[in-house]
């Protein structure tokens, strides 16, 4: 890639310009950010994912702008307008606003008032009134006077929609406009008249202004999105005339009839032309900023959710809860295989207490359950009691897991294929359980979209969305690594250099060969070539394995540094790992290598420290406050127990076990300033909160944090 373009990204990324050079060449040659990021810190100067992937992204933006600027080229030159400067401008600029700019003049329009005008002949005295040297310019519009231009009003009106589209098209101009906006442009929203009935959810909008530059995401979105219902209209403007009067002092440069004609001009060209333009090209940017804000909440709280605590290899019975269609049960093994299904109906109308509560009894005796997992849709709060109340021959925690997305799993082609004998009820009763087992293999079968972990995700760029969510996806798979003997064909599609191809064929290896006795043996798989091994192999794990570090974040590429070691210590690689006080011995910096460096040593001691170590917290289990079930159960001033369900811009809802999440604003959060959510609060977190403000009507609760102990 060109000197310049790399210079230009590292200045954006912030980083050193040989960070950029490696990292780009690491990508075109095949390297994923997960992988780079962990195993080529010595190329990158050990920048972590944020930044190569920021590095990826300049990287892309910077190659669809050369693209666009053969294309202008292209075109021009198809003009014979191209010359010798004009080329090197284009060329030498690499802001894509700038860009346009320059191309405006030569871009292929549809008919326009200026070309009708040319057409007319009237070109000519366009740039007589635009030099704004002829004193009397009504007489030499006479001269203009013919059997296409019927007046010398009509000639002149040509000649001001020629002047009108030069304004336009001149750069200085756009930039004098651009500047105004970007000083003083306000958010101006209206309903539209007779539809303030069917708007009133957007009553907050029906006369609304404020500076752009300080409308939050969350608000600009809500008025988009009622301007795309077709109740409200939307504008971004200058409050004043400023803009004009600056256009009138840049373009018009005397005091003659020449002077009134360019004012007039002006005018239109700034109303017409140059407003509607630039109001579009500041709207477009005010959408892609909320868009991008609106992405980075959704990608933060689904990273939060997919790195949730596992319950790890435990022996699960889950519950979807139900009242008339019953509480859906399921057994699950260590590894998540269902055992067993079936329904039971403590609730009313039914109300079989007793044979539900000896059926679930026996369940916990004969499969030997270790954890309870109930959904916490439906019922669920009653169910949680039923289970709580019961004796069982064990200790048994009880876990309260979020449903969210689990309807769009059971009835997914994932779903039929994994369970082709049984109906979604107890499909979703299964993602359940495994929920609680391991939050991120499970969530990785469902679009992220599905989730509902976020603000307006059906109103931002959904090919933005979804690829933001992707990359969260990808980058939590290998941060915990996965064990290639146990997981699914969808979990392993996102570890680095497979794709869905080799993750089904490392499953279909797996079913005829049985499981994997060496990473090595990956390289058996059909189409897993020597760069799929080196991207994908230090994410994969393999538990007993006759090699410890085949079941470490150690890439098989250093497996020699620590044999090193290991011979020159004496002992063996187990040894090593299992004995701290033989790594405390090792002099690094001894292990230094052309290829292998003091930061990817240091990686390697935390491995032989606690190989394959998961990330992720402890689970820890959850109590609402008892006798609490319904919004009407509530009273201002209450101090409860809740979890956090979901985090905005605005604030973060929170669970306190009535069936309506309660919303904690961003101005409830703490005793200070809060400008994000995030700063205070995580997903799925357990928080006290106390009850400030309720709408019994509305089903609407209001919360604090403020001044509320946290345990």
């Amino acid at each position: 890639m060109d000197q310049k373009i790399i210079q230009l990204i590292a200045q954006q990324v912030g980083v050193q310009y040989i960070q950029v050079e490696n990292t780009i060449q690491l990508l075109d040659e095949g390297g994923t950010v997960p992988f780079i990021s962990r195993y080529r810190k010595e190329r990158t100067g050990s920048l972590d994912e944020v930044q190569i992937e920021a590095i990826k992204t300049e990287k892309e933006k910077m190659e669809e702008l050369l693209k666009r600027k053969d294309t202008i080229l292209k075109t021009i030159q198809e003009q014979e307008l191209l010359t010798p400067e004009l080329k090197k401008r284009i060329e030498d600029c690499f802001d894509p606003t700038e860009l346009e700019d320059i191309y405006l003049p030569y871009k292929p329009k549809r008919r326009t008032r200026a070309m009708i005008a040319r057409e007319k002949g009237l070109e000519p005295l366009a740039k007589i009134i635009m030099k704004q040297f002829e004193s009397d310019v009504e007489h030499k519009a006479h001269s203009f006077v013919n059997e296409k231009v019927g007046s010398v009003e009509e000639a002149l009106a040509g000649a001001r929609d020629i002047i009108a589209e030069w304004i336009n098209e001149n750069e200085k101009a756009r930039a004098i406009v651009r500047r105004e906006f970007d000083r003083g442009a306000l958010i101006t929203c209206k309903v539209i008249k007779g539809k303030e009935d069917e708007a009133a959810k957007y009553h907050d909008y029906f006369d609304w202004s404020e500076p752009l530059k300080k409308c939050p995401s969350h608000r600009l979105m809500a008025m988009r999105r009622g301007e795309n219902e077709g109740f409200l209209r939307v504008s971004v403007a200058p409050e004043n005339e400023e803009p004009i009067q600056r256009l009138k002092r840049f373009f018009i440069t005397s005091r003659n009839d020449c002077a009134n004609q360019m004012e007039l001009a002006v005018t239109d060209a700034y109303k017409r032309l140059l407003e509607p333009s630039i109001e579009t090209e500041f709207s477009g940017l005010s959408k892609e900023k909320a868009d991008e804000e609106a992405i980075r909440v959704f990608s933060d709280n689904l990273r939060q959710l997919l790195l949730a605590a596992p319950l790890g290899q435990k022996r699960v019975l889950a519950l979807d809860p139900g009242y008339r269609t019953g509480c859906k049960v399921v057994c699950l093994d260590a590894q998540g295989n269902l055992l067993h299904n079936e329904t039971i109906y403590p609730h009313k109308p039914q109300e079989e207490v007793k044979q539900a509560a000896r059926k679930i009894s026996s369940l916990v005796s004969s499969y030997q359950i270790e954890a309870i997992a109930i959904g916490n849709g439906t019922a669920s709060r009653e169910t949680e009691a039923f289970i709580k109340k019961l004796h069982y021959d064990r200790d048994i925690r009880v876990f309260v897991v979020s449903e969210d997305g689990a309807s769009i799993y059971s009835a997914s082609k994932i779903a039929r294929d994994e369970f082709p004998q049984y109906d979604v009820t107890v499909r979703g009763a299964v993602s359940i359980g495994r929920r609680l087992l391991d939050p991120l293999a499970e969530l990785v079968k469902i679009d992220p979209k599905s989730i509902g972990v976020g603000q307006y995700q059906h109103d931002v760029d959904q090919k933005k969305l979804k690829n933001s969510l992707d990359k969260v996806v990808e980058s939590s798979v290998n941060l915990v690594g996965v064990n290639v003997n146990t997981a699914s064909q969808h979990l392993l599609t996102y570890i680095s250099g497979l794709g869905p191809q080799l993750a089904q064929n490392i499953v279909d290896y797996r079913k005829e060969n049985g499981p994997f006795q060496s990473r090595a043996e990956l390289q058996k798989v059909a189409r897993m070539g020597a760069k799929a091994f080196e991207q994908s192999a230090g994410f994969l794990r393999i538990p007993d394995a006759a090699n410890p570090l085949d079941n470490s974040a150690v890439h098989p590429e250093s497996y020699f540094v620590v044999q090193r070691i290991a011979k020159d210590l004496k002992c063996s690689i187990q040894e090593l790992i299992s004995n701290e006080e033989l790594q405390k011995q090792v002099s690094w910096e001894n292990y230094v290598t052309a290829q292998i460096g003091l930061p990817t040593l240091q990686d390697i001691k935390k491995e032989l420290a606690k190989p394959g170590r998961d990330p992720r917290s402890a689970i820890k289990v959850f109590e609402f406050a008892p006798n609490i079930y319904k919004v009407e159960d509530l009273e201002v001033g209450m101090v409860l127990p809740g979890i956090v369900t979901n985090i905005t811009k605005f604030g973060a809802f929170v669970d306190v076990g009535v069936k309506q999440d309660g919303l904690v604003h961003v101005s409830q959060m703490a005793d200070r300033f809060i400008s994000d959510p995030a700063e205070i609060v995580k997903l799925h977190q357990h928080v006290h909160v106390k009850v400030i403000e309720l709408d019994f009507q509305r089903k609407r609760i209001q919360l604090s944090l403020k001044q509320v102990p946290q345990s």
